[in-house]
């Protein structure tokens, strides 16, 4: 009895884990890593749309930070097309929520 009550004992004798704790387990993690949206400003916005215009029309290769809820997202290239009414935007042949900008560059 004595050994149980050493150290780390009582804890090292129950290591008993139900899957319903581990479930538990791995969606309070996953929740942890989520990240939140980040909101523009208008100022923000407007550069936003300035450097996507430039490289619309110049065929400047861009940089654009995206929303992603689990990691951060960076699309990088030239702005093929633009489509206000459906609110996206299209980098080398891939089409992007334009809601989703966090920020952008020129390289």
């Amino acid at each position: 009895m004595r050994k149980k009550l050493e150290g780390n004992g009582l804890w090292e004798s129950s290591r008993m884990m139900l899957p319903e704790h581990k479930v538990a387990i791995n969606e309070h993690e996953k929740a942890l890593r989520n990240r939140e949206r980040v909101e523009l400003d208008e100022q923000e916005w407007e550069n936003v749309a300035r450097l996507v215009t430039e490289s619309l029309q110049q065929r400047h290769s861009i940089t654009l930070r995206l929303f992603h809820p689990l990691e951060e997202l960076t699309v990088a290239g030239i702005v093929d097309r633009v489509d206000q009414l459906k609110g996206r935007f299209m980098v080398d042949g891939e089409w992007f929520s334009i809601r989703d900008i966090e920020g952008a560059a020129i390289e």
